[in-house]
């Protein structure tokens, strides 16, 4: 008789508070973990460029709100998501001083650089759970096809703006950032 053990489903308070002892990255997807991939230094230096970037205008322009790298998000009942960048409240982050840094309420904006195992996830997946969960902003940061998709939630949907070299990214959530696609591309290479 063979014996079938039935996979264990971690719930939302499980996946904050779980370690496996290893350094694994893992989101949480229906109540799976599911380990995430490290990411190439050109992948780190885009999100640490756009980060600097967002804080920069956010010191600039006064306002209450913070910028982190690689924050988690709930997406849903067993779901939560890595990102690269977000842009939250501070009243948001002051919630999570002392707590897993897993945000239940929306960023103001979400940003994530696509790898190559990451297309899907990114460009399916992270869009529509995202919108679920009314995230405004949600920018995809495409260095292996050199674009950058600035998502804008409108009525429960993304409206999609691709965007390539030298052209302009026009940021609802920073209406006054001036910033083209080709720095942002450029930021992760070596030279």
């Amino acid at each position: 008789m063979i014996t079938i053990t039935p996979e264990k489903l971690f719930s939302f308070e499980d996946y904050l508070t779980y370690d496996d002892g290893t350094d694994n990255r893992s989101e949480l997807v229906d109540g799976r973990l599911e380990i995430v991939n490290p990411p190439t230094i050109g992948h780190m230096l885009i999100a640490k460029f756009v980060a600097n970037v967002l804080e920069a205008e956010i010191a600039r322009v006064s306002l209450p709100w913070m910028c982190f790298q690689e924050t988690g998000v709930r997406t849903g009942f067993r779901k939560s998501r890595l990102t690269d960048v977000c842009v939250v409240s501070r009243e948001q982050a002051r919630e999570l001083v002392n707590k897993s840094a897993v945000f239940e309420t929306p960023p103001l904006l979400v940003v994530e650089v696509v790898s190559p195992e990451s297309v899907n996830r990114d460009y399916r997946y992270k869009r529509s759970e995202y919108a679920a969960v009314g995230i405004p902003e949600y920018w995809i940061i495409d260095p292996i096809l050199k674009k950058i998709s600035v998502l804008r939630l409108d009525e429960g949907l993304y409206e999609e703006e691709v965007l390539t070299e030298n052209q302009s990214l026009v940021s609802q959530t920073f209406p006054e950032l001036n910033l083209t696609v080709a720095p942002i591309l450029e930021a992760g290479n070596l030279t």
